[in-house]
């Protein structure tokens, strides 16, 4: 994946650190994530902040 601008929405350091335990991790056997659980909790609070559709 390649580096983006970062967004104003997108959740900080400080935040991430605090909302990461409370999201469901997959196990190693499970099928691996394609998009970085933080990228689409970034893409959600956009979305919720903006209200785009």
């Amino acid at each position: 994946m390649t580096a983006r601008k970062p967004y104003p929405s997108d959740v900080s350091d400080e935040e991430w650190g605090l909302v990461a335990p409370y999201l469901t991790l997959l196990s190693e056997q499970a099928g691996q994530r394609e998009h970085s659980l933080r990228e689409v909790f970034n893409g959600l609070r956009y979305v919720v902040k903006t209200g785009a559709p």
